[in-house]
C-alpha cells in the first residue's frame, strides 16, 4: 500500500521517495592519509566521484593498488563541482599543491588541521607568490564541530560540513 506524505519534500527525502541532487560532484580529495581513505569510502555513498591526488609517486602507487582513482597532479577540467579537502598540512608539497588548485575554478578548498594553530598553507602560498584574496579561498578548518578525534569521524564531519555549505546551510543544530 503506497503511503501519502502530506508533510512535503523533506519526508520524501527522508522514506527514500526522493533522492538529493548529486550531478557532477567531484570530491579532490589531496595527500593519502587514514582519512583520506574515509572521505573516499563515504563521499561516494554521497553522490560525489572521488579523486586522490597525491603527488609522491611511491604514494601515490600505492594508493591506486586499493582501487582509488588517483592523480599526481591537478587534471585538468576541475570546476564548480569540484570540492577540494587536503588531508595533511605537514607535506612539503602543500603550498605548491595549493597554488595550482587554486588556478581552478572549483566550488570550495579546505585544509586539515587544528584550528588553534596558523595554518602553514598560509605562509606556503605566500612564498610561492600567491595573493592574499586568493589564499583567503583556502578555507581552515573543515567540517563541522563534532569533537572527531579518529579518522572515521574526521571524515564524517568533514563531509557534513561540505554538505551544509552546498546546501547553504549552517550546520549543527540549527535550522
Amino acid at each position: 500500500m503506497a503511503q501519502n506524505h502530506e508533510h512535503g519534500p523533506a519526508c520524501a527525502v527522508a522514506h527514500g521517495e526522493a533522492l538529493a541532487e548529486t550531478a557532477d560532484r567531484t570530491l579532490l580529495v589531496v595527500f593519502a592519509s587514514p582519512v583520506a581513505d574515509f572521505l573516499l569510502r563515504y563521499s561516494a555513498d554521497l553522490g560525489y566521484r572521488g579523486l586522490l591526488l597525491e603527488p609522491a609517486t611511491e604514494k601515490a602507487a600505492k594508493a591506486g593498488q586499493q582501487d582509488l582513482a588517483v592523480v599526481t597532479a591537478p587534471p585538468a577540467g576541475l570546476d564548480g563541482g569540484v570540492d577540494v579537502v587536503v588531508t595533511d598540512h605537514h607535506r612539503p608539497e602543500l603550498g605548491t599543491v595549493l597554488r595550482d588548485l587554486l588556478a581552478h575554478p572549483v566550488r570550495w578548498i579546505g585544509v586539515m588541521g587544528n584550528p588553534r594553530h596558523p595554518g602553514p598553507h598560509v605562509q606556503a602560498l605566500k612564498d610561492l607568490g600567491v595573493p592574499p584574496e586568493e589564499i583567503a579561498l583556502v578555507h581552515r578548518p573543515v567540517g563541522l564541530n563534532i569533537g572527531s578525534r579518529t579518522p572515521p569521524e574526521i571524515a564524517l564531519a568533514t563531509l557534513a560540513g561540505l554538505l551544509a555549505d552546498r546546501n547553504g546551510r549552517p550546520g549543527g543544530f540549527e535550522f
